[in-house]
Order: C-alpha cells, then sequence, then structure tokens
C-alpha cells in the first residue's frame, strides 16, 4: 500500500493499494491489520505499529540503550549523513532504524526487535546492530526468546565498514543464545536485503515470512544486471522461498500471533517440561514378545503395508499432536515434500515429529514424491532434530518410505552423505529419540530417520535392507520370486521383533490400520508415551551409551579389545 513514511496514520481517509490499485477505507484497513482485503496485500508497517500488533496488550516494555556515536558523519553522497539522519529522526521519532522491547506473544515473555523500513530503509547502522546486541544479551541473561523483525535495505553505507561489522557482531550475539538453548525467530517483512539478510535475519532457528515479502542477498536489478538473465516470477518472495527451503512457515498477519504463540509453546525455554494432560490415556497393547505378534504371511505383511487407505504421518499428526506446527526447509535450497516435520504437544508432552509421507491418491502419491525422500528431506530432518535438541524436547520418527529417492538430482545433490550425517546425528542427539516404521521401512532410506533409543513397528509394517522385488531381481532374477524374497528377508513384525531390531510392535485393529485410523492412532499413542516417560528419566550420558550400545551389539558378539599383533 502507499503510505507516507510517518509513523502516526490517519484515522480515517482512504488508501490506494500498491498492488491492487483499489481504494481502501482506512478504518477498514486499520481492522485487518494492513492488509488490503480486496487482494490480501500486505501493507508495509511502521515499527510501532508491529509491535503494537505483535505483544500482547499492555505487556510491551521499551528497552533503552545507550546512545551510540554515529558513524560516517564526514559521509556526503547527494547530502551530508548528518542531515539524513536528522531528517530520519524527524520524521519517525525514532533515534535510528530499529526499536526493542519486553513482552509476551500469547502469554510467553520474549524480547523483541522490530526494524523501521521508513528509517533510511531499515538499514544496518552501529546504532542498530548495538540495539539486537543488547537485546540478544537481554533475552540470553533473562531466558526468554528472542523474536527479530527484519525489514531493511543492507549495511548503511554511509558507516563504511562499521556497518559492516555489525553483521558479525550480531550473529556472534545469536551463537550465545544457541549455545544457551534460547529460541530465536525471524520475522520475514517486506524487504529484507543484503547484510541484514546475511546475519541474523537468516540465522535465527526458525523464519516465518509474511505473504509477498521478499529476502535476498542481492536485490533484482543487482542480479538482472550482473548475469543478463530474466528473474523468475515471485523470485525472492516468500514464497518462492518456502518452497526453495529458505523459510520455514509463511504466515499472512492475521495468523501471525497464533503461528509464533504455537512456536513458542513448544520451543520456548522449559516448553520442554512434560505436562500432565491428566486421566484418559490408554494402557499401552505394546507386544514385546515374538509369540505374542500374528505370524502373517510375508508378501501379505508387504501387500498390506503399502495399502493406500493406511494413515500416513500426517494423518497422524493431525489425529494425536496438538499445537502442531509443520517447519519448512533445509536452508540450503530446497524443502522435501516426501518429509515432513514440525513441532507440537502429544499427550501435553512437547515433541518434534518428523515422517515420511505419502498420501491416499495417486496425486497426492506424485507431489509428495512417492514418499521418497531426496537429500533435503534428510537435511530438513537434521535441522529439525538439532532444533529439537537444543530446545531439549524428544524426536518422534514415524516411517513409511520405499526408500530415499533414487535420481540423478537426489545423487547430484549428495543422498548417500545425507542420510550418513543423519545417522552420526541420531547417534549422538542427546535427546530422547521413538521410531516407529508405521507401513513401510526401505533400506537406509528409512534408517535414515530410525536411529533411535526404542524403535517400534506396526503389526503389518515390514522393515527391510531392500525390496522384495529389488532382492527377486537380484538374486533370483525373476521378479516373479518377490513373494519368495519376502519370506527370505525377514522384514515382518514378528521377524523383525525376535530379531531385536525393533523393541515392539503395536497391534493393529481389525484389518489393519487403513480400517481405523482414530484407533491405529490411539494405540501408537499408547504404546510411545510410556516410552517418552521412561527416557525422559535418564541422563543425557545414560540415554547416550544405551542407545550406542543397542546398535553395537548387531551382528556380533560384545565388544572386546583387539589383541595388539606381535
Amino acid at each position: 500500500m502507499t503510505a507516507p513514511a510517518d509513523t502516526d496514520r490517519p484515522a480515517t481517509g482512504w488508501w490506494l493499494c500498491d498492488h491492487c490499485r483499489r481504494p481502501v477505507y482506512a478504518k477498514r484497513l486499520a481492522r485487518t491489520g494492513g492488509v488490503c482485503p480486496e487482494c490480501g496485500h500486505h501493507r508495509r508497517l511502521s515499527a510501532r505499529e508491529r509491535l503494537g500488533q505483535l505483544l500482547d496488550p499492555g505487556s510491551a516494555e521499551p528497552l533503552r540503550v545507550p546512545y551510540v556515536v554515529d558513524g560516517g558523519h564526514d559521509f556526503v553522497d547527494t547530502r551530508p549523513y548528518r542531515e539524513r539522519l536528522a531528517e530520519a529522526r524527524a520524521r519517525t521519532g525514532l533515534d535510528d532504524a530499529a526499536i526493542a522491547a519486553r513482552g509476551r506473544v500469547v502469554g510467553t515473555d520474549v524480547a523483541v526487535v522490530v526494524m523501521e523500513f521508513g528509517f533510511m530503509g531499515g538499514s544496518l547502522s552501529g546504532g542498530v546492530g548495538e540495539l539486537i546486541t543488547l537485546t540478544a544479551e537481554t533475552a540470553l541473561a533473562e531466558r526468554r526468546p528472542l523474536i527479530l523483525v527484519c525489514a531493511s535495505g543492507g549495511a548503511r553505507m554511509q558507516e563504511g565498514l562499521m556497518s559492516l561489522m555489525q553483521m558479525a557482531k550480531t550473529s556472534q550475539a545469536l551463537l550465545a543464545l544457541d549455545e544457551a538453548g534460547i529460541l530465536t525467530i525471524s520475522v520475514i517483512t517486506d524487504p529484507v536485503y543484503g547484510g541484514v539478510a546475511a546475519s541474523f535475519a537468516t540465522l535465527c532457528d526458525v523464519i516465518v515470512a509474511e505473504p509477498g515479502a521478499r529476502m535476498g542477498f542481492a536485490g533484482p536489478r543487482v542480479i538482472e544486471r550482473t548475469i543478463g538473465e530474466r528473474l523468475p516470477e515471485n523470485f525472492q518472495r516468500a514464497e518462492f522461498l518456502l518452497e526453495h527451503g529458505q523459510v520455514d512457515v509463511v504466515a499472512p498477519r492475521g495468523e501471525l500471533r497464533a503461528t509464533l504463540g504455537r512456536l513458542l509453546g513448544v520451543l520456548a525455554p522449559g516448553a520442554g517440561e512434560h505436562r500432565d494432560t491428566g486421566p484418559g490415556g490408554r494402557n499401552s497393547t505394546l507386544l514385546t514378545d515374538p509369540d505374542e505378534v500374528p505370524d502373517v504371511d510375508p508378501w501379505q505383511a508387504v501387500r498390506l503395508a503399502r495399502n493406500l487407505d493406511r494413515p500416513t504421518t500426517l494423518d497422524y499428526i493431525g489425529l494425536l499432536v496438538e499445537d502442531f506446527q509443520e517447519l519448512h526447509g533445509d536452508r540450503l535450497g530446497a524443502d522435501c515434500p516426501a518429509t515432513v516435520g514440525g513441532a507440537g504437544t502429544l499427550g501435553g508432552r512437547p515433541v518434534m515429529v518428523i515422517g515420511q509421507q505419502k498420501g491416499h491418491t495417486a496425486a497426492a502419491l506424485r507431489e509428495r514424491n512417492f514418499g521418497m525422500p531426496v537429500p533435503a528431506g534428510y537435511r530438513k530432518a537434521a535441522r529439525l532434530m538439532r532444533l529439537a535438541a537444543k530446545a531439549g524436547i524428544p524426536v518422534l520418527t514415524l516411517v513409511d518410505t520405499s526408500g530415499a529417492y533414487p535420481g540423478v538430482e537426489a545423487e547430484r545433490g549428495g543422498q548417500a552423505a545425507a542420510i550418513a550425517e543423519n545417522l552420526r546425528l541420531m547417534s549422538g542427539l542427546p535427546v530422547p529419540i521413538v521410531a516407529v516404521i508405521v507401513s513401510e521401512g526401505g533400506s537406509g532410506g528409512a534408517l535414515g530417520l530410525a536411529v533411535a533409543d526404542r524403535v517400534l513397528a506396526l503389526s503389518n509394517a515390514v522393515y527391510s535392507v531392500i525390496s522384495p522385488e529389488g532382492c527377486a531381481a537380484i538374486l533370483w532374477r525373476d521378479p516373479d520370486a518377490a513373494p519368495r524374497a519376502a519370506r527370505e528377508l525377514g522384514l515382518h513384525a514378528r521377524a523383525l521383533l525376535a530379531q531385536g531390531v525393533v523393541d515392539g510392535v503395536v497391534p493393529e485393529p481389525g484389518d489393519g490400520a487403513q480400517s481405523d485410523h482414530q484407533e491405529t492412532a490411539e494405540r501408537l499413542a499408547a504404546a510411545v508415551q510410556p516410552l517418552l516417560d521412561q527416557l525422559a528419566d535418564l541422563t543425557t550420558e545414560q540415554l547416550l551409551a544405551r542407545r550406542r550400545a543397542r546398535y553395537r551389539a548387531f551382528g556380533g558378539r560384545p565388544a572386546r579389545r583387539p589383541v595388539p599383533e606381535r
């Protein structure tokens, strides 16, 4: 929307939308939080407006910082820098291009910095860098999450290298919060470029963007002039960034507080403490004796595991996980549709849920790459697991894949290395991990989410080093030998439990999980929740020692020191 640079907005009159060019009555615009009711375009807000929308009413407490001597006093472009500063201060009523406050968001105590684009394009100065750093230090001292609302054209050129150094200074401040386990959230508003995008704006644990907000290191005009190519439609806008793995969530302004509230409720310091939801849980029917598990035909189990009517990862999440917020992207350039994950609560306990997603229809299967992850999927999962470790909450993985995607692009992207990194990461992750083979567990593509303290399987799930069809083609050179291969591979739940590959089997209702999604989900939760309770009682040292001993024991005798050769 077109708007004057001053921060006092008239309560009456009309506004002309920059996007659809339709006039909007100012009071109606105020009711929508500055979002055009005709086309959904988000008008740029002042820092004060933004702070007022973000924080709970009456909770804001401005953070005062020592006055920072302006750098670049002698800099002159078309006008002296002194004059530009004085004009920006008079127009906005601010000392510099950001304000900070303590406050609450949906009841959670936070520290917030909001950048003001109307102050010299929100440029990063020594003063802004100092404000962000001091606010981060306040968040660290008081152990409250830090929210950074970003809007900037980049470094303030008039302050030269002093501006550039703020990138390192603020990044260092966020590192201290990482080391202390304090949640950081970046809110991307339009626009965020240059030194801000290349520092604190993209270093936060979670990045939330408003629809249409632009973010990048170099601006579109610079890029086009440099490479001489026409850029894609919506290049660098929030939706483009989400598709390419650079942001976690695109949240319309009307949903922003609720989105932040969900994230804070699960990931903020102290959120990892179990909040008992009271009675109502079910007794676990988890089977731990192989003789108790139905002895089904292995090939029939394979067919059942692939039934398109079985619950998917997102079905289980929808049935079991409250306040779930899906998080996207590997931050390296992609968001794998076959891998989904995010934070929520299971039985009152904050948890990070990650799984492979197939679908119930041919269209959904194609959209989700038939549940076969590409490298970005494993890297996204790794990022979410590291976030769980920082927040001190357990990880629940739901495995359902025929295997990692075997394509040229996946190999070019380092598929093998991405899986290997997850195996190493999960072996040392300092929070509890429970993995459940909910349908099909195929080879290393499944193991990339299944190195855990406890591994369960549904009674009709299968878990194998290779698909029966692949095994038949390689060893028998006969695709019709797949049923025989299934029997030989020992891939069904009874055999998995007998081998010790899984620790328990969750019996499915009726004719299988596909016959009753709700009942299956409740049985899964009844099996998982007691395990999470047990694992929560272990120290980190105990947890890791037992996890590593579990995998050390596979395929060999008890470990002993090798005898040195003479």
